[in-house]
């Protein structure tokens, strides 16, 4: 039952989380940078100050779908980042630069969420299905569960790195946003506010991930 109530704030928080930082965007949206660049100039320049040469700028379709992909060497901003002029646009730019600076300087979780990758995208495309059999066969194989729970165990792993991974590349973000004077006093508080809650995001993905690894535990261990 503890487990259960766990899982339900969970998904009544991410809920909550999610309209907000939805708002916060739509809100700093409105909020012009004071050099008036777009996110695409933005993330230019933070990789030319930081002397990156080897990472594209790319825009691709979607609200938030903005990442930096090591395997191209691109950072790809949506659509409403990329030649968006707003404080939320040079955010998340600097942002998912921030990414490319802890690649570059081989920032050890990253290297760690980077390594799991393809255990994540196994586990991602069975561990349910394990989990099943392993429910319905418990009497007869009941390792089978066992192993969609270590798989289940990766991707909360995975969930667990990638909080100071996205942290660190927010700090970095607002750091360079203010030091470059992209991002005034006025401003750079405005940034740090929508990463914050993009942040969030993450928090809670990790928390839900794990009640719900912890309730498998329990399921396993009482069988």
């Amino acid at each position: 039952m503890n487990i259960w109530f766990i899982v339900i704030a969970v998904m009544v928080l991410s809920f909550i989380i999610q309209q907000t930082l939805q708002s916060k965007f739509r809100k700093y949206s409105e909020i012009p940078t004071p050099g008036g660049m777009t996110g695409a100039e933005v993330a230019r320049r933070m990789l030319e100050e930081n002397g990156i040469k080897d990472v594209r700028i790319t825009c691709i379709e979607g609200q938030l779908t903005d990442h930096f992909n090591p395997e191209t060497m691109t950072v790809n901003l949506s659509e409403s980042v990329y030649g968006q002029r707003s404080i939320a646009a040079a955010a998340v730019a600097a942002h998912e630069c921030g990414h490319v600076l802890q690649h570059a300087q081989g920032y050890a979780p990253l290297k760690m969420r980077t390594a799991l990758v393809p255990v994540v995208t196994f586990a991602n495309r069975t561990v349910q299905w394990i989990i099943l059999l392993g429910v319905l066969l418990i009497n007869i194989t009941p390792s089978l569960l066992w192993l969609g729970i270590i798989l289940f165990g990766a991707t909360t792993l995975f969930s667990i790195i990638t909080l100071p991974v996205e942290v660190n590349a927010s700090q970095r973000a607002v750091a360079w946003l203010k030091d470059s004077r992209i991002a005034d006093s006025e401003t750079a508080p405005m940034a740090a506010d929508a990463l914050k809650w993009a942040a969030y995001t993450y928090f809670i993905a990790a928390i839900g991930s794990l009640a719900t690894l912890l309730y498998y535990i329990g399921m396993a261990r009482r069988n």
